[in-house]
């Protein structure tokens, strides 16, 4: 069961991964529908190329650090980061899903834009699914 949940985590990080790659690449596909936006549906950050690679390379390591802890991975981590990883990884993704209340997550109050209703609809959810399956691959390991 912890390979299996593992394995989907590790699918799901690397294509989160491989998309905002093709983000920092410079890729159009998406980006407009991956970006909070205010009432006057105006983009409220603009993601440069550096931080669309620097969350790639963070989900690539989310992904890493769960076929570690699977152990379909072999590397050797300090202590805190094996007690302290999964946990961690779970509350960015749960705490995504609940959002900011105001454009993001499942109490987001502006709920206009085209980007609200793909969060509401896959965005949030599946941050949720993230969560709930690293808090059981936390107590499977």
């Amino acid at each position: 069961m912890t390979i299996l949940i593992g394995f989907i985590l590790f699918v799901i990080f690397l294509s989160l991964s491989l998309i905002h790659f093709y983000w920092g690449l410079g890729g159009k596909w998406g980006i407009n529908d991956s970006v909070p936006r205010n009432k006057n549906d105006e983009a409220i950050m603009k993601p440069r190329m550096f931080d669309c690679f620097l969350i790639a390379l963070g989900l690539l390591i989310f992904g890493v650090f769960i076929l570690i802890k699977i152990q379909l991975f072999l590397l050797s981590l300090p202590h805190v980061v094996r007690y302290w990883g999964l946990p961690l990884i779970g509350a960015i993704f749960i705490l995504r899903a609940v959002g900011e209340f105001k454009y993001v997550g499942f109490f987001k109050r502006i709920k206009s834009s085209n980007f609200a209703q793909l969060d509401t609809k896959y965005y949030s959810p599946l941050c949720l699914f993230i969560g709930i399956m690293i808090i059981i691959l936390q107590l499977l390991t």
